[in-house]
């Protein structure tokens, strides 16, 4: 069996663990709604002695819909797994264009290892290329500056699966005919669902961790090829293309009818969640009427030739949701989603490139893209999205590529694109976008100011007043004079930039970016077993005849940890203490407000001992407050607000 069949038999096994509904509609975008100011100890009178202010939600705060499921390790267990059988037909090869970069570093690359070899990427963009044959379309250029010398060679290299040393006991039972078999939605959605049980049997192990969670499904989506190969000749750097001859990939993730079954049973708007678009003649048009995007609207468009784009679907296709809340645990950064249905022989956008790395998985159909070099070292690695280029302002392709059913394309930021259907055929794809202003440029930007009103406060010189008649001696007016004043002022200015480095703080601008990444962020989806352990199941319940039941407590010696890694932060502003979090976020990007709560400086070390101890569960009598009353009230609050789950469900109350 191939390595990609392998993958697809993981990723249909981690979804029956999170028993995602095979139904699209199972839950709706959340509504604004505020949340209550009142504490925890206010609706519950039971052991909680801690006073009033300790853990406060924001009065602006609104809160969100029940969140769903996340997966747990052992099912995606198989995800890089390889099968001692593999098919021909099935086999993923990697060409490459060599730009002089040593693959033969012993280090793991990373993001955050690998910067030497990103400061080769400025003399050329290292391509690579995974298909069985060097396609006579791909153009052997260089993706830098014209005075760049380098030049690339073609080199073919196979790649295997990521972990090729992994069991294949399971994996060898299933073969690509099988999971090639299901053909309609229903049977693609039931092709996640309806896996062996013993697929998802493992051993006793410590527990798993969302990053490790979300490290195993990227090595997934870009199977066959290992996660230190992708970092060191790719991310950041230049194109990848991964054909895998395995149409079925991605297919149980979106479809055509899916949605069509979207816009009739959600209120779907244009602009806000559909755009309609068209590229001819080198003008690119949007057509958004106003109002709800109804199907036979849409429809009709479509069948005219324009492309349609559903933005943020992962807010109304919970599978979709699933992938990239599972993803931003691995990139600790918001990972978005849009999807787009181009008709056969057209093109919705014109030639541009985006401020974001884009993952284009190929779900139906298929279509030809073709890859630019930046014009400029300036529009390497943007921050910002380009206006529409012309034909003319692009030069030629560095790569022609087709795009079939199960391939994916990676590109970074900055890349120009563009992408027409061919041979009258439609497609549907989605792009996944991910590092969006999370550079070190963007670091610095919550550094430099923090940074500053630190030597402010600590440091006289900065408080000095500038010289009388400085502003006779800079700016545009005097850029082009040499003066011993002026040079002077430039030298002081040197000096005081220098004396900054003593004030730098990295753990404050950290908590700057976190803060805004947890308000990007999606909630997190639970498994079955976590949400029994949680707030979202576990707890009162009300039954006939108005009687509450299931009373619960939280006890010295219940273990508890949080729900994810990145869904909370701590944070010290100019008010106080305050734990900023995700799990009562929309699924719609931003709809809501920042979710907070106050903190008191008493408490702050057991919110500190939690984050420290993910993934291991820490029992409630162990953190480091004084009295038991406050480590319950610590933890009943943060319960109630989806940021912790126990181990197992809470003791009733007699």
């Amino acid at each position: 069996m191939s390595d990609t069949s392998t993958s697809i038999s993981a990723f249909a096994a981690y979804s029956k663990m999170r028993q995602t509904p095979e139904s699209p509609f199972s839950s709706k975008p959340a509504k604004k709604r505020h949340s209550s100011a009142a504490l925890s100890s206010k609706k519950k009178p039971r052991k909680r002695s801690a006073s009033v202010g300790d853990l406060t939600p924001n009065e602006k705060g609104k809160k969100t819909q029940k969140m769903s499921r996340l997966l747990k390790e052992k099912s995606m267990k198989t995800a890089t797994g390889v099968s001692k059988k593999s098919s021909s037909n099935s086999k993923s090869t990697v060409k490459r264009l060599s730009n002089g970069i040593d693959k033969s570093s012993s280090k793991s690359a990373t993001p955050n290892n690998r910067r030497s070899v990103a400061g080769k990427s400025k003399a050329a963009f290292q391509l690579a290329v995974a298909e069985s044959e060097v396609s006579p379309k791909l153009r052997n250029k260089t993706l830098r500056s014209s005075g760049d010398k380098t030049e690339l060679k073609a080199v073919v290299k196979k790649v295997t699966s990521p972990v090729n040393s992994a069991p294949k006991k399971k994996a060898s039972k299933k073969s690509p005919g099988n999971v090639a078999k299901s053909k309609p939605e229903s049977d693609s959605e039931k092709a996640m669902s309806d896996v062996d049980e013993s697929e998802l049997q493992d051993k006793e192990e410590t527990p798993s961790g969302s990053i490790d969670d979300g490290k195993k499904l990227f090595e997934w989506l870009i199977s066959p090829l290992q996660l230190d190969a992708f970092y060191k000749t790719s991310w950041e750097l230049a194109p990848l293309y991964i054909k895998r001859n395995t149409s079925s990939y991605y297919k149980h993730l979106i479809s055509t009818p899916l949605i069509d079954s979207i816009l009739r049973n959600y209120y779907m708007q244009f602009t806000k969640n559909v755009d309609v678009t068209s590229y001819t003649d080198g003008k690119r048009e949007t057509h958004n009427p106003v109002g709800r995007a109804l199907p036979s609207v849409v429809w009709d468009y479509y069948a005219n030739g324009c492309s349609v784009r559903l933005l943020n679907p992962q807010t109304f296709i919970p599978k979709l949701h699933v992938l990239n809340a599972t993803l931003q645990e691995y990139f600790g950064c918001f990972v978005g989603a849009n999807a787009y249905l181009t008709p056969p022989n057209t093109q919705g956008f014109a030639p541009h490139y985006d401020d974001i790395e884009a993952f284009i998985l190929q779900v139906e159909g298929k279509k030809r893209w073709r890859l630019y070099k930046p014009r400029s070292d300036d529009e390497y690695l943007p921050r910002l999205s380009s206006d529409d280029f012309d034909q003319s302002e692009i030069g030629e392709p560095i790569m022609d590529i087709v795009l079939e059913t199960g391939d994916l394309l990676y590109f970074p930021r900055g890349t120009i694109h563009q992408g027409e259907t061919i041979d009258d055929t439609h497609s549907l794809h989605v792009t996944l976008s991910v590092y969006q202003r999370n550079s070190w440029g963007d670091f610095f930007d919550k550094l430099v100011p923090v940074t500053l009103e630190k030597a402010i406060a600590s440091d006289v010189e900065f408080r000095e007043g500038l010289p009388l008649d400085y502003l006779q001696h800079v700016g545009l007016a005097h850029a082009d004079t040499d003066t011993i004043d002026r040079t002077k002022f430039i030298r002081r200015t040197q000096y005081l930039l220098s004396k900054l480095v003593q004030y730098i703080d990295v753990d404050r601008a950290a908590d700057e970016m976190a803060k805004k990444h947890i308000h990007d962020f999606l909630p997190p989806v639970l498994t079955e077993e976590e949400k029994a352990c949680s707030i979202y199941e576990d707890g009162e319940r009300m039954t006939k005849g108005g009687i509450v039941v299931n009373r619960i407590e939280v006890e010295p010696d219940t273990k508890i940890r949080l729900a994810r890694a990145y869904c909370i932060r701590l944070l010290r502003e100019e008010d106080g203490l305050k734990v900023y979090y995700s799990t009562e976020n929309s699924k719609e990007y931003r709809e809501l407000d920042p979710q907070f709560l106050e903190v008191s400086q008493e408490h702050a070390p057991a919110i500190e001992e939690i984050i420290r101890q993910y993934p291991n569960y820490i029992k409630v009598g162990d953190l480091p407050l004084d009295e038991e009353d406050s480590k319950i009230q610590v933890v009943r609050d943060l319960w109630e607000r989806g940021i912790l789950v126990t181990d197992q469900p809470l003791p009733i109350v007699e």
